[in-house]
């Protein structure tokens, strides 16, 4: 467990043997740190040479249903990796909400890099809402998004931005295999 101000949160770890980087991955608000595509990531990429650590927010560990403010969870995450000593490059990311707090906080954390998915680039059916500008981070960002995600399908992002589109939607269960190829391609 890791104390922070807002509450104990907690890492589950999947080492690499010899890592030459450390991604650390935020679960959405309406999960844990063992969604399908998270646990996916981190039950392959150590076998690439990549450590990943899942990060759970207090409010989750609490076992409370309802996530954080966004500033909140903001604040949590900073604080818990402040308390790593990562093994190589550091890439930052998460899934849904977890891909907002690593795009808002890459600079304040030192991270070499970000991997945002199932971004939600607006509320379903709300596209004047664009959360776009969360986006503009100064270390590369890697943006994997369902076909079909209400959040924000592949097409309404603004150009120029390294997006790998998958099968599925916003849970991206149908594209895990897809999911997991472009992560090992972008941390390599």
């Amino acid at each position: 467990m890791i104390e922070t101000s807002k509450g104990l949160a907690r890492f589950l770890e999947f080492p690499a043997k010899r890592p030459r980087a450390t991604l650390v991955l935020g679960h959405g608000a309406g999960g844990g740190g063992l969604a399908p595509d998270l646990a996916a990531i981190a039950e392959h990429l150590p076998s690439h040479g990549v450590s990943v650590l899942l990060h759970e927010q207090p409010w989750k560990v609490a076992g409370k249903k309802v996530a954080a403010a966004p500033a909140v969870l903001d604040e949590a995450w900073v604080e818990s990796l402040a308390t790593l000593s990562p093994r190589g490059r550091l890439i930052v990311g998460g899934r849904s909400a977890g891909a907002r707090v690593a795009c808002r906080t890459a600079e304040r954390v030192g991270a070499d890099a970000v991997v945002a998915l199932a971004f939600p680039l607006h509320p379903p059916g709300r596209p004047d809402r664009s959360r776009a500008d969360e986006l503009a981070v100064e270390v590369p960002l890697r943006i994997v998004q369902g076909e079909r995600d209400p959040f924000g399908r592949p097409d309404e992002f603004p150009g120029g931005l390294d997006l790998v589109a998958v099968s599925g939607d916003h849970s991206l269960r149908q594209g895990l295999d897809e999911v997991v190829a472009a992560v090992v391609a972008f941390c390599r």
